[in-house]
């Protein structure tokens, strides 16, 4: 298993926190082959600390995109990381990453994340734990999620997986449909419990509360998402903070997908999947969140 990997980093407006993500990267014990870091129209010295880090480093290279005037939540980032994609300089390489720009962990997170995969060769799709850091101690941020999801903070993809699941979506729900698509295909995704990062923006932070649930409630109906089970999702958000938002945030987004009639996943059999594990899931009947990390 070839152990180099490629990270691209989307950013926009993380001059606090991006020197710092940086220099884990440069930490690390086994080095990324290149950096590229896509400065996504930053208003503030975003753009300015990129270049500085570059300068130090000559595998870590920066593209700038013109400001937007707006973040573009789930869509915007694929389109930056796509442009960053493109300046990979080598076809020989074994992962690529998708990392955020306001995350720090140990020197040793992408050679233990990498023996992950050496360990299990079914494994596509893995990632670190996200963390936000309370008083001293780092707390899962989003306990509830099923073990087969991989925060879209720290998305680490085999080639074999990338190449079967043709890339990324480039709509909201892209780090939800890669992850159904690669088990579609026979293989596994999973988060790694005892590899934590420390987010130092929590999810959701840059955009607002209800922005965010609101998106991840479009991002679900792009995926597919069986109305039911969509149904069943909000009920138990109700009593999860943050409390009564997210589940009305989810319920808008997903409705509002339904009445703009906004594109779905364009794979029909993908779809089938996530239904059918979504109904196997309601009806306590073996599915993907039965799935544990080896």
């Amino acid at each position: 298993m070839k152990r180099s990997y490629i990270i691209i980093m989307p950013v926009r407006n993380e001059a606090k926190f991006l020197e710092g993500t940086v220099g884990s990267i440069a930490a690390q014990t086994i080095r990324p082959t290149q950096l590229i870091i896509v400065d996504d129209g930053s208003t503030d010295d975003t753009g300015k600390i990129a270049n500085a880090t570059a300068a130090k480093h000559d595998w870590i290279q920066v593209l700038h995109r013109a400001d937007r005037g707006f973040r573009a939540p789930g869509g915007g980032v694929i389109e930056s990381f796509f442009d960053g994609y493109r300046l990979i300089k080598t076809s020989d390489w074994g992962f690529v990453v998708k990392l955020d720009g306001d995350l720090s962990f140990d020197s040793d997170y992408f050679e233990r994340c990498l023996a992950r995969f050496e360990k299990d060769p079914k494994l596509g799709i893995g990632g670190g734990t996200i963390c936000n850091m309370v008083n001293g101690t780092l707390v899962v941020e989003a306990p509830g999620d099923p073990a087969f999801h991989v925060r879209g903070a720290t998305k680490i993809y085999k080639r074999e997986c990338w190449d079967a699941i043709g890339g990324l979506l480039r709509q909201p729900g892209w780090d939800t449909v890669d992850e159904y698509h690669a088990n579609m295909l026979g293989m596994t995704t999973y988060t790694f419990p005892e590899l934590k990062l420390c987010h130092h923006r929590p999810a959701g932070g840059a955009q607002g509360t209800w922005k965010n649930w609101v998106k991840n409630g479009l991002a679900n109906y792009v995926t597919g998402y069986h109305p039911l089970f969509m149904f069943a999702k909000c009920l138990s958000r109700v009593i999860s903070k943050p409390y009564v938002v997210g589940a009305l945030g989810l319920f808008s987004g997903f409705i509002k997908g339904y009445l703009k009639r906004g594109p779905q996943v364009p794979n029909r059999d993908l779809i089938r999947f996530v239904r059918d594990q979504q109904m196997r899931k309601l009806f306590m009947r073996e599915s993907l969140w039965d799935r544990r990390p080896l």
